[in-house]
């Protein structure tokens, strides 16, 4: 009922702004019939310009007299009015990325027109690093995410808005918990134990938090930047790739208001059932045959029994699940003069999840302002705050997969039944989590401040300062009592805090001479970060009424965790960055092009015996070939671009403290007291630097048959040195590893981005986008004695996060002898590979490489089909060739405790399966049961209605749109499991991020624009 209201609520909400524009419009209708009849008595033409694609007005187009140098520009709603100059004149509609019309006036008072995309968009502004360029004089592999992917789809965060839609850009999206961020890589994995996650730049300053804090209705376009000469910029930062992130800011014209926001339901894209009744009792029966065993009850255990008896039965997937509810509302003001504009917006997000308990709550704000001092003075902010909040206890959907279905939530008083499948008490009662107080919080203060100076006395000299500040608060605090089975009351409290300063100095030039165009971009940069953490644990409190809010009230109070398991109860850092930059840019007659640049970092986190500065230069090659007197002119070619680059780029993801040697206290009896000592926390290495990534890319561009195909191919290798790895020591060291700078590692790929118009008429058309991926990741070296490590499954000349183990060819059936090679092995157990043939199964030598979970390729499919005012897009997610454990498929001696999958089989002597094992097998050699994981997804799914411009016009409104959405619609997959791109696959710990199935979204939603 409550998740009901709350959908309710939100489709109000969503509907709400509508009902109250359309009953304002009317009255609204009146006078403004009146100015377009005196517009019509001055013969004058008035209109709006919008954009064929999504309907959305073009503010600054051009509207042009032909064969005269009359003309205005549209304002900030599309709008525009200019005099006739006669019943013979013909308007022509410009706009920059789309293409030119031309209309004959013809006697009409009105004239509103849909400008068409122009796909070739050769003279396109994209974002680079610190700066913008042509994309005809782009060199390096940029990309820009598709924007439709930014509005009307019902997602919570960045990483789910762009996932697979970008050749080069994989993410993960690990779990489904509500608030939960995927994990980003772009052009494979270039690290082991340091950070391999790109670098985020917002409005042109490092962003520091996660993607929850940046709301994607904030967002006006993302730039993936992917090779060297494009990352380079970015020194010590850049290994990973480089995401460039630029929000909306404020046009001239009279204010503009737009609302958009949506509703929906979620429930599980994909049930893993567990075994009903009949089969759960059945199984028992056969787990105890299996073993020899004389059964003597109907099930294993009291409390089953007497439900049995009773015939009592709990689903418990029901018990611990509900349908969720998901919303989101923004609302943005944005205008301004020729000489002030601005743009301010709200955003609110709330989001209950499928399993009880799981809830994501975010509320933003965010404040662009650029203002235009004198002629050679420009200044501006760049602002937000976002409060994130995970609140709630939370059911453990791992054990409710587990319970027996003749046990009971509740017990005879109404409170939870603790073990549910008494006397067992391997797995407590699922909805135990939800007697928890927790409570965790984080937030996003961030500011940024611009000026940009113009002096005028060089022709196209440019300063620009940028200092930005971020302040970002977090807390967890947690209390278990009497109703979650703990009888003497624990308390948590994690507060945490983490502040950032940048201070960038940008100088800039270019100049035309000729055929000859030359930019040159400068910078001289400083950075510090200073984190605090404290954290408490207290235990033994008389009662649960104050919960985590009076710790003093508990018998014992020690320091709590805060990173590495280890109670410090305070802990902080502080790291400097100071940094270099030079670029130089050149393009000769738009043919050839020559991009050289050199960043040069210092880390105060790296090792005294070293020098913290590193340089890192890149150099990049690009020739228009389209540009070319041989292929001027040509209908068919219009555009093919070759590019070349090769770099270095480093990664400093360590933070502070790992080069230097610290200890932590430690207490221990002495002489009938405590004393109080210390132990070695972690070993420094004074002579620890960063890692390098040196590159080539070489790629093609092209666009052919007026554009009707085009796309991008490009190939790549990439040479990482000085891994950053966490070497395994000796337990007498007093620790357990220590950084150091040992390894090599490979990665090399192939990208192809397609985009085609199959159709286009008047009303009708179909565009397709395919991007496709392949990576090959291989270890070079790692300790520099040509050893693998197979403790950690490193293996020299095999990818990353192998899987290692034995090699499964079936089961051992009835007849058949396993006593020679497997001894202890009997029929119903696995049948394993001999892979060195000496007639024996041992871990030593039968154990082998298998694969990757890292995919052999991954992509995305996009169809968008228009007719009219229609659009349905559906977009197709893949990953294909990846290799994962499935633990749905081994429970061990578990199955006669626990229930099991309907999915999973097991042997019998009348059923031998060559699948499943026996009941009765236990695993012993810790066979992780690896299967392709490959699948192919309907990812999402989008059909809205533009209303007509003709129609809103009579009531003032500048857009509407209504549209329906889908989201993890269906899985395509031979995987048995709960999805077979979630790495916990809704088993492992208690963790939030574990332990959480995927989630189908339906959504309605509308854009608003006034």
């Amino acid at each position: 009922m409550k998740q009901t209201k709350k959908l309710l609520h939100g489709i109000w909400c969503t509907l709400f702004v509508s009902i109250v524009s359309t009953v304002a419009l009317h009255a609204y209708d009146a006078s403004h019939n009146e100015k377009k009849t005196a517009a019509n008595a001055q013969q004058e033409i008035t209109g709006q310009v919008t954009s064929a694609v999504d309907g959305q007005p073009l503010p600054g187009a051009s509207v042009m007299i032909k064969g005269t140098s009359r003309g205005v520009i549209t304002d900030f709603d599309g709008n525009y009015k200019l005099e006739t100059g006669g019943s013979d004149a013909i308007f022509v509609f410009s706009y920059v990325g789309f293409k030119t019309q031309e209309v004959p006036v013809d006697g009409q008072s009105v004239i509103n027109i849909s400008l068409e995309e122009d796909l070739a968009q050769l003279d396109e502004v994209v974002v680079v690093g610190y700066g913008t360029q042509k994309r005809s004089d782009v060199t390096g592999a940029v990309v820009s995410v598709p924007k439709e992917r930014l509005s009307n789809l019902p997602v919570t965060n960045l990483s789910q808005a762009i996932q697979g839609t970008t050749a080069g850009l994989n993410i993960n999206q690990n779990s489904s918990v509500p608030g939960s961020t995927g994990e980003i890589q772009i052009r494979g994995v270039n690290s082991i134990n340091a950070n391999t996650g790109p670098f985020i730049v917002v409005d042109g300053s490092p962003f520091f938090g996660t993607t929850n804090d940046i709301n994607p209705g904030d967002i006006e376009s993302i730039e993936i930047l992917k090779d060297a000469s494009a990352v380079a910029i970015y020194g010590t930062r850049g290994s990973n790739g480089v995401i460039l992130i630029t929000t909306k800011r404020g046009l001239s014209g009279k204010p503009r208001i737009s609302y958009n926001g949506y509703a929906g339901i979620e429930d599980l894209s994909h049930k893993l059932k567990p075994r009903g009744p009949e089969a759960y009792v059945q199984k028992y029966a056969e787990y105890i045959r299996a073993r020899g065993l004389e059964q003597t009850d109907v099930l294993g255990n009291t409390f089953e029994i007497d439900n049995y008896n009773a015939g009592i039965t709990t689903d418990w997937l029901d018990a611990v699940t509900r349908t969720g509810t998901i919303q989101e509302h923004n609302i943005s003001v944005s205008g301004g003069t020729e000489k002030v504009k601005y743009y301010v917006s709200g955003g609110y997000l709330d989001q209950e999840g499928v399993v009880k308990g799981y809830q994501f709550n975010r509320v933003s704000l965010r404040s662009n302002l650029d203002m235009e001092i004198t002629d050679y003075l420009k200044v501006g902010t760049s602002a937000f705050f976002t409060s994130n909040n995970y609140d709630g206890g939370r059911a453990n959907f791992l054990f409710a997969t587990a319970m027996s279905p003749y046990s009971q939530v509740y017990n005879d008083e109404g409170g939870y039944e603790i073990y549910p499948m008494s006397p067992e008490q391997l797995f407590e009662n699922p909805m135990l989590g939800l007697a928890t107080d927790r409570e965790e919080r984080d937030k996003n203060l961030s500011g940024n401040v611009y000026a940009e100076l113009t002096p005028g006395f060089i022709e196209g000299l440019k300063y620009r300062l940028n200092i930005s500040y971020v302040h970002r608060p977090g807390r967890l605090a947690t209390y278990s009592g009497r109703a979650a089975n703990d009888n003497n009351g624990t308390a948590n409290i994690r507060n945490n805090e983490e502040n950032n300063w940048v201070i960038e100095n940008i100088l800039t030039w270019n100049k035309d001479f000729g055929k000859h165009h030359i930019d040159v971009t400068a910078l001289y940069s400083a950075q510090e970060t200073e984190y605090f953490a404290t954290a408490v644990e207290a235990t033994g409190f008389v009662n649960d009424e104050l919960s985590f809010n009076n710790i003093s009230a508990a018998a014992n109070i020690s320091p709590g965790y805060i990173d590495d398991n280890v109670p410090e109860g305070s802990y902080s850092w502080k790291s400097a960055l100071l940094s270099q930059m030079g670029r130089v840019n050149y393009t000769y007659d738009s043919r050839y092009l020559f991009t050289l640049t050199a960043r040069r970092d210092g880390y105060s986190a790296f090792g005294g015996n070293t020098d913290k500065y590193g340089v890192f230069p890149s150099l990049a090659l690009g020739w228009n070939i389209h540009n070319e007197n041989f292929l001027s002119g040509s209908d068919k070619v219009n555009q093919l671009k070759l590019r070349f680059s090769y770099g270095e780029t480093g990664n400093q993801a360590i933070s502070a403290n790992q080069t230097v040697t610290t200890t932590r206290v430690a207490r221990y009896p002495f002489g009938g007291a405590v004393g109080v000592g210390s132990l070695v926390r972690r070993i420094g290495n004074a002579d620890l630097n960063w890692e390098t990534t040196a590159s080539a890319n070489i790629g093609l561009d092209f666009g052919f048959f007026d554009n009707r195909i085009r796309g991008s191919i490009e190939a790549y290798r990439s040479k990482t040195r000085d891994i950053l790895l966490q070497r395994n020591l000796p337990r007498a060291s007093g620790t357990d590893w220590i950084w150091e700078n040992l390894g090599k590692m490979q990665n090399t790929g192939l990208e192809i981005t397609l985009n085609t118009v199959n159709i286009q008429t008047e009303d009708f058309s179909w565009q397709t986008d395919i991007n496709f991926s392949t990576n090959k990741n291989k270890i070079l070296d790692i300790y520099g004695d040509g050893e693998d490590d197979i403790g950690n499954r490193w293996f020299i000349g095999k990818p990353l996060e192998a899987i290692y183990d034995y090699k499964m060819e079936g089961i051992w059936q009835e007849g058949e002898d396993p006593s020679g090679m497997d001894p202890t092995a009997r029929p119903g157990d696995i049948k394993f590979a001999d892979l060195n043939e000496d007639g024996s199964i041992d871990a030593e030598n039968d154990r082998t490489y298998l694969g990757t979970t890292l995919p052999k390729w991954y992509g995305g499919l996009t169809n968008t089909f228009r007719y009219k005012n229609f659009h349905l897009s559906v977009f197709l997610q893949t990953a294909q060739g990846g290799l994962k454990n499935n633990s749905d498929m081994s429970y061990a001696d578990e199955a006669g405790r626990r229930n099991t999958p309907r999915e999973v089989g097991y042997w019998t002597p009348e059923n031998e399966s060559d699948k499943w094992p026996s009941l009765r097998y236990t695993n012993t050699r810790g066979y992780g049961y690896p299967r392709d994981n490959s699948y192919i997804r309907i990812k999402d799914v989008r059909l809205s209605y533009s209303v007509p411009s003709s129609f809103l016009e009579t009531y003032g409104v500048n857009s509407l749109t209504l549209y329906l959405a889908g989201r993890n619609l269906y899985t395509f997959t031979d995987w048995i499991g709960w999805d077979p791109e979630n790495d916990h696959d809704g088993r492992g710990s208690n963790n939030w991020e574990n332990n959480y199935p995927l989630v189908r979204t339906i959504s309605f939603g509308l854009n608003l624009s006034l």
